[in-house]
């Protein structure tokens, strides 16, 4: 059996206080180490260590202030952190410097050798609020004898082709930092579930608790079933995913019945989609043939 244990730690940060943010994500870090030994992977809000405050709070110059290089003085002490404890970080997101212009809203995943596994600029910044230069490109990542992951940030999930794209790249679970203060999470708890559902991938959609976000974060399994929510304060839902399930669910069809990556596979390259002045493609393993 392929599994996954998670720790997904919904929190908030100190606003504009970037040291004093990195003293409480580190010690969440070491908490969830010493408390639940058999995580393996911790994920933290959207812009947490970018300290950012909640939405009418905001400083709109605070994005450039704080922006960081990649690799630089703060992702170090993050991989020394993973060093430390042994376990995979996805500390939420970071301001990124770009500069061509507004920094980019980054997601990293970090292993236990302390090593950047991958880097993910967010492509559908929540616009026009959000002042960040989109990326172009879509990130997975392998966990060594576990399976893949992608990465995804918040708004990207109300975009069909995000979740799609990390599935085709062969992502088993999309892991997704959130940080929505607003009353459109409904509407993003939904997404999160038709995500999980239509790509037949677990999602793992983690919020910032009250008052930096609105919590309601959550982990849906493959079949597009909630497993866990949270409420609106500080939780941690640590959760083991069963990544075996995404090859039985493929495989089989989700409840048994549908399998649409199957169906892809078969008549995908006969379906003009002019959207993208293309057909769709067949995906690479590790997705099972067409039955």
């Amino acid at each position: 059996m392929r599994t996954l244990t998670i720790a997904a730690v919904q929190t908030t940060p100190v606003p504009y206080d970037p040291e004093a943010t990195w003293e409480r994500f580190s010690d969440r870090v070491r908490a969830v180490r010493d408390t639940f030994p058999h995580v393996q992977l911790v994920v933290v809000p959207e812009l947490f260590l970018a300290a950012e405050a909640p939405l009418l709070q905001a400083r709109p110059d605070w994005a450039r202030q704080n922006a960081v290089t990649v690799p630089g003085p703060l992702t170090d002490r993050i991989c020394a952190l993973a060093r430390e404890t042994g376990l995979w970080l996805v500390p939420g997101t970071l301001y990124e410097q770009n500069p061509g212009g507004d920094p980019y809203n980054t997601a990293l995943a970090i292993s236990p050798a302390g090593e950047i596994a991958a880097r993910y600029r967010k492509v559908f910044p929540w616009q026009p609020y959000e002042q960040t230069t989109p990326g172009s490109e879509f990130v997975v990542f392998d966990l060594p004898g576990i399976g893949r992951a992608g990465l995804a940030i918040c708004y990207d999930g109300s975009f069909p082709e995000t979740a799609r794209q990390l599935a085709w790249l062969g992502a088993e679970v999309i892991i997704q930092p959130t940080l929505t203060t607003t009353r459109d999470r409904e509407m993003e708890l939904v997404c999160a579930r038709a995500n999980a559902w239509t790509n037949q991938v677990y999602v793992v959609n983690l919020n910032a608790a009250d008052p930096a976000g609105v919590g309601a974060s959550t982990i849906v399994d493959p079949e597009g079933i909630v497993r866990q929510q949270a409420g609106p304060g500080e939780e941690a839902l640590v959760d083991v995913l069963d990544l075996d399930a995404v090859t039985r669910v493929r495989t089989h069809g989700s409840a048994g019945l549908n399998r649409p990556w199957a169906q892809l596979a078969r008549h995908g390259q006969d379906i003009h989609l002019p959207m993208y002045g293309s057909t769709f493609q067949p995906a690479p393993a590790p997705l099972p043939p067409a039955r």
